[in-house]
């Protein structure tokens, strides 16, 4: 969108400045109010708005450092359009280690929100109104929950074309067509018009240096496509070169059959085929080790680094080729 004028927050964004702002919409029973810090850097010339957003689910504190390290590495600067960061979303999830809003709901299955709903609900809906928008682009990143690490990966619908081709260029390993969850974020700016990828990397509760590295350089190949400001020196510096992806059309998790301590023998990432040992889990006296073979044929997206499973929970997530 043309940014000849634009309004954030009441604030008027000028050309060629940067702006912190609080988004404060409700309090805690304590009185404590509820800010979201939101960095806003406008360039000097015209061009689209990308809004890059973490920490939704609050304990998911990899997709914070990726903002972090892009803002305090000044590629958040663009020449041309605005860059929106909101690093911590769920600012309270994030203080307390949780992955819930305070009032205790999952904050990205409330959107589009409600102004007269739930504390989450509220402030979904303040989130919609006030800053999605003015926004083009969304890049919101995501970890895997518990000890469940993710493969460096986007996932954008299938159907979305240019958010499908921005996904290459985004340059993770993986790009996984995934319908939208309903009420999530990524769904309500969907419906409006809005480009987003999803980007989901590591664990909760974990700062992963190579998720980290994929997300950071994933974000300057979408704003030098766009663009918004060329970072070809700072990529060509970086290790992981951008890599064509591979698409990720279905999946299935393999599920431990006993319950017991759990052994992966594979890496993450890998492509195994059917018949391939993928780990196994064995009891604590010595009794038994059942193994775990590849069904069929595909690449693993996810490995759970428990050490310990029970019977029926998901241990590898893997491609269907």
């Amino acid at each position: 969108m043309p940014n000849s004028k634009m309004e954030l927050l009441g604030q008027a964004i000028l050309p060629g400045k940067g702006f912190l702002l609080n988004l404060d919409i409700a309090k805690l029973h304590t009185g404590t109010k509820i800010e979201v810090p939101i960095i806003v850097q406008r360039g000097k010339k015209p061009g689209p708005v990308l809004l890059i957003t973490g920490g939704i689910h609050g304990n998911e504190i990899n997709g914070v450092e990726i903002i972090r390290q892009l803002i305090s590495k000044k590629y958040n600067r663009p020449d041309c359009g605005t860059v929106i960061c909101i690093p911590v979303v769920n600012i309270f999830g994030f203080l307390n280690q949780t992955r819930q809003f305070p009032d205790g709901r999952d904050l990205n299955r409330v959107f589009p929100g409600s102004p007269r709903g739930s504390l989450a609900s509220r402030f979904a809906y303040h989130i919609m109104k006030e800053i999605a928008p003015m926004v083009d682009y969304c890049i919101d990143y995501h970890t895997g929950a518990e000890s469940r690490f993710n493969a460096p990966q986007t996932r954008v619908n299938k159907d979305d074309i240019e958010s499908k081709e921005l996904a290459k260029v985004f340059g993770a390993p993986f790009v996984v067509l995934a319908n939208t969850r309903e009420k999530s974020f990524r769904e309500a700016l969907a419906n409006m018009g809005k480009k987003v990828l999803l980007f989901e990397g590591g664990k909760s509760l974990d700062i992963n240096d190579r998720v980290t590295q994929s997300g950071i350089s994933g974000a300057l190949r979408v704003m030098d496509h766009l663009g918004m400001r060329s970072f070809a020196e700072e990529l060509k510096s970086m290790e992981g070169r951008s890599l064509q992806p591979v698409t990720i059309e279905s999946s299935q998790w393999v599920r431990a059959k006993y319950s017991g301590m759990f052994h992966p023998f594979i890496a993450l990432g890998s492509h195994v085929k059917k018949g391939d040992l993928l780990g196994s889990v064995s009891d604590p006296f010595g009794n038994f080790e059942r193994i775990i073979k590849a069904a069929a044929n595909g690449h693993v997206i996810c490995i759970n680094q428990s050490p310990i499973v029970n019977q029926g929970d998901a241990i590898f997530h893997i491609s269907q080729e």
